[in-house]
């Protein structure tokens, strides 16, 4: 009898730890494929971010370029008369341009969505479906 006891109890420690390496194991699972989300999307973020510099600097680029002839044509165009009011009108233009700039440009970075949204928003889900276990 006391050799049955003493399987019996083998028996539902094995289970018991069992248990709980299986717990373990689901556990890393979980944070393994978390951990596989925050990289897809440190990945994208960094993509994202990589072609919008690229398109900012040709944007920029050509855009001067435009600026600077239009510029230098118009006053061309006013040389022997208005030259320096056609100047300081277009540095008056430039600077409000640049000022307007200024301004979406930090509206827009203080608007910036939260990066790993989608990974922190996975975590309260398993949060709150461990809760509710």
């Amino acid at each position: 009898m006391a050799a049955e006891d003493g399987e019996a109890g083998a028996a539902r420690s094995k289970g018991f730890l069992g248990s709980i390496k299986a717990l373990l194991d689901s556990l890393l699972d979980l944070l393994q494929v978390r951990l596989e989300l925050i990289s897809t999307e440190l990945e994208e973020e960094l993509q994202r971010l990589k072609e919008t510099a690229l398109l900012a600097i040709i944007t920029l680029f050509f855009a001067s370029l435009g600026i600077i002839f239009l510029t230098l044509f118009v006053v061309a165009i006013f040389w022997e008369s208005h030259r320096l009011y056609v100047l300081g009108g277009f540095a008056l233009l430039y600077l409000a341009l640049g000022l307007i700039s200024g301004l979406i440009m930090r509206k827009k970075g203080r608007s910036k969505s939260r990066l790993l949204s989608a990974t922190l928003s996975e975590l309260a889900k398993d949060r709150a479906h461990l809760k509710s276990s």
